[in-house]
């Protein structure tokens, strides 16, 4: 039997992240990706399937909750905020050693704005704006109510408007749009040229067994040859999206008993009139829908896929049993066991708000659809648009002593307390934080190794064990570089509110 240090199953950002960055730290690892589908990053990791914004917590309303007093907390949008930042330190360093290409071959500088009208909303949004501009990790923050300066952040939202409507937003300069597809297919290009790393596609691991030294025998079969085979692995990683819930349940460890996962779908609206695409420049969040989970927050877009600039708005939930956009529609039905029967039941009893939510997005008619792309583009014309199916996200139900279940929006790391194996669940912000969510594996499955690692992956990541957040001249001094080397905006020295 063939054994090996690390078996990644899934071909997406999470697998490409923790291979590249393993192999920075001990190149002489041995190394194997199964991907089941043809080819790499076509599940969420996609540029089609997910919003590509680059959580940064700077436009979306969802990471700033409204406090029981009436004050806005920003805590979680610091968290995701110096989370992304992470991300884009290692890939500026993936990039100064030549390991990716161009920084404009998958992230380009896009205005991140939040919108909002009507009179409670805007009062949300100006105290978010006071309480976010006061910390130096969102610096350069503007604020406006009024309607000239906002023609100018965003022509196409404000033209045809009501002149009368009580509307503000919130504008930074330095937000950023990923095709995460990008990112993915060229890490893995670059692990695939070293030594004792092998990347199998139209693989599927269908079964895993822990023996009793603690390694893990994986079984793949080949989907194009129809063999199978077995190997041996001291550490299994499940970063397949929606696929890892079930190799999660067949591991058997005792830390993902009680997990189960609920299959949320989108659907985008795409511009097709590139006249229109062209006038548009920026990411305008608005507020969500009572009951939305956070991927369904409305947006109108811009995106930089495959080197062509695109324009969408979206996106509308929708429902499907499948785990994965080209998965089974038994999966939902498959995931159900013995263990998390009764936190299934106890989220959906916590969750009518949500239910009704989408049932109401299933049951909305094109129309009405239409009709929710015109309060962000008043003058939009559905002839210019068509719909498109984006990826499938599973948001993560896990055990709760004082709810029986917990419906968890985000991203979950489960592992076994022996370190030798961890899955990643969940959704936004996902890719976006994938070097912290590596992060957080390296202290699950290497923390012995992690002391003698600290100076490699300082130089990977330069703010690796500090806080961005508690150090404002850290903060600054990190972002300036990481903007340099990825021919990004840096926070201008003046700024209007």
């Amino acid at each position: 039997m063939k054994s090996c240090d690390l078996v990644l199953v899934g071909g997406g950002i999470m697998s490409a992240t923790l291979a590249a960055m393993i192999k920075e730290l001990r190149p002489e690892m041995s190394i194997e990706i199964f991907e089941q589908l043809g080819s790499p990053a076509e599940e969420s990791s996609n540029a089609w399937n997910n919003a590509g914004t680059g959580h940064a917590a700077l436009c979306e309303l969802n990471y700033t909750p409204q406090n029981a007093d009436g004050s806005v907390g920003i805590s979680r949008a610091l968290v995701v905020n110096t989370q992304y930042d992470l991300s884009r330190q290692f890939w500026a360093y993936m990039v100064g050693k030549g390991a990716m290409d161009a920084p404009d071959t998958f992230i380009h500088d896009v205005p991140h704005i939040s919108f909002v009208w009507g009179e409670e909303n805007v009062a949300f949004l100006r105290k978010r704006f006071d309480a976010m501009s006061a910390h130096h990790c969102f610096a350069g923050m503007e604020y406006s109510e009024d309607h000239a300066v906002l023609s100018e952040w965003m022509p196409l939202i404000m033209e045809g408007r009501d002149p009368a409507q009580k509307i503000a937003a919130t504008r930074m300069l330095t937000g950023t749009d990923v095709d995460y597809g990008a990112v993915t297919r060229q890490l893995l290009a670059q692990l695939q040229k070293q030594n004792d790393v092998t990347i199998s596609y139209s693989h599927h691991v269908s079964n895993l067994t822990k023996n009793a030294d603690g390694t893990w025998n994986v079984s793949v079969k080949d989907l194009t040859s129809g063999a199978t085979r077995t190997l041996a692995a001291k550490t299994v990683f499940l970063g397949a999206g929606g696929g890892a819930l079930k190799l999660l349940q067949q591991s058997g460890i005792p830390e993902g008993k009680g997990f189960g996962g609920f299959p949320v779908s989108g659907i985008f609206l795409r511009c097709e009139n590139q006249a229109i695409v062209d006038r548009h420049h920026a990411k305008v969040y608005g507020k969500a829908s009572v009951g939305a989970p956070p991927m369904s927050v409305p947006h109108l877009d811009s995106r930089f896929v495959d080197g062509k600039r695109s324009l969408l708005f979206g996106p509308y939930a929708g429902f499907s049993t499948k785990f994965l956009k080209h998965g089974s529609l038994g999966d939902l039905f498959g995931s159900i066991k013995s263990d998390n029967i009764g936190p299934l039941l106890a989220v959906g009893r916590d969750n009518f708000d949500l239910t009704k939510y989408l049932v109401g997005q299933v049951l909305e008619s094109k129309e009405s659809k239409y009709a929710s792309l015109r309060e962000y583009f008043p003058d939009a014309d559905p002839k210019d648009w068509n719909f498109i199916v984006a990826g499938q996200r599973v948001q993560v139900i896990m055990p709760d002593e004082k709810a029986g279940g917990k419906l968890q929006f985000g991203t979950e790391v489960v592992s076994a307390a022996d370190g030798s194996l961890a899955a990643v669940l969940g959704a936004s912000p996902g890719a976006s934080v994938a070097v912290a969510v590596m992060l957080d594996i390296f202290k699950r499955l290497y923390a012995s190794e992690l002391p003698q690692w600290s100076e490699k992956l300082t130089t990977m990541i330069p703010s690796y064990g500090r806080s961005l957040a508690d150090d404002a001249a850290l903060c600054s001094r990190v972002r300036d570089h990481v903007a340099e080397v990825l021919h990004l905006a840096k926070v201008p020295a003046k700024i209007g509110t």
